[in-house]
């Protein structure tokens, strides 16, 4: 059984191999050398080769925050031959933005509260003791604080039935978040829709919750499934990817929000 097993890995980790191979030769090769940043009226935009870095479809890139336009420029040139994408999450998120554009931000707001309305924090299980236990202990404290701070109240429920929220505290989220630019605004979403929980975004920008507190409270179930049968090796990975994503989110949340 070992030797079967030990055979089995290697196996795996060759399939793995080639599959990073094939990614690799379908990355766009670098085409740049000098990476640099240049400010212009308050508006920081990253250089290649002397050049302002654009979106996929031409718009030029630029940003409010020197220490945003650092961690972009940091991403850029941290590639190597060929350019990655998903090792540039603050980049991603950016171009994103920047495509949709200030008119986007309505509809992002939006989004944030829908979710907040229905979030993972207010769903609970009925079973097994343990999880239920952990939920209690981790969402109630998340869910206190933002109570506490927005003078509202929340209607948990077991199961997965509806459960509407009142419409009061949902107007306090939105009226809370309106102040926001579409940038940072794209950012909430993004933290929204990686943790399943509007109030975890809320929570992060008012500084309620840190980020290590909300990735936690967004996989709590997860991780009690993983204490029971362990963790699946793509599953890790993705789920590291996320974590880069939601990073850099929660870095545009903080520097712009």
């Amino acid at each position: 059984m070992r030797e079967f097993l030990e055979d089995a890995i290697r196996h795996q980790d060759a399939g793995q191999g080639r599959h990073q191979k094939d990614l690799i030769r379908e990355l766009p090769k670098r085409f740049y050398k000098s990476v640099d940043v240049a400010e212009t009226d308050g508006v920081f935009a990253v250089l290649l080769d002397g050049r302002v870095t654009k979106t996929p479809t031409g718009k030029p890139v630029g940003v409010g925050h020197p220490d945003l336009a650092a961690r972009m420029r940091e991403e850029w040139d941290a590639q190597g031959d060929r350019i990655d994408p998903d090792m540039m999450p603050h980049v991603k998120l950016i171009n994103s933005a920047v495509e949709a554009g200030e008119e986007s931000r309505p509809a992002l707001l939006d989004e944030v509260v829908k979710y907040a309305g229905n979030d993972l924090l207010l769903y609970r299980a009925d079973s097994p003791r343990e999880l239920v236990e952990k939920q209690e202990q981790i969402w109630d404290d998340v869910l206190v604080r933002i109570a506490r701070h927005f003078s509202v109240s929340f209607q948990p429920t077991v199961g997965i039935m509806h459960k509407a929220q009142s419409v009061d505290m949902l107007k306090k989220l939105r009226d809370a978040i309106e102040p926001l630019h579409h940038v940072p605004a794209t950012a909430m979403v993004s933290v929204t829709g990686l943790t399943g929980s509007g109030l975890l975004a809320v929570g992060l920008r008012e500084r309620l919750v840190d980020a290590d507190t909300a990735w936690t409270a967004a996989h709590v179930d997860e991780d009690y499934q993983i204490s029971l049968w362990g963790e699946d090796y793509e599953a890790a990975a993705r789920r590291r990817q996320r974590r880069l994503e939601f990073d850099a989110a929660v870095n545009v949340i903080n520097l712009l929000g």
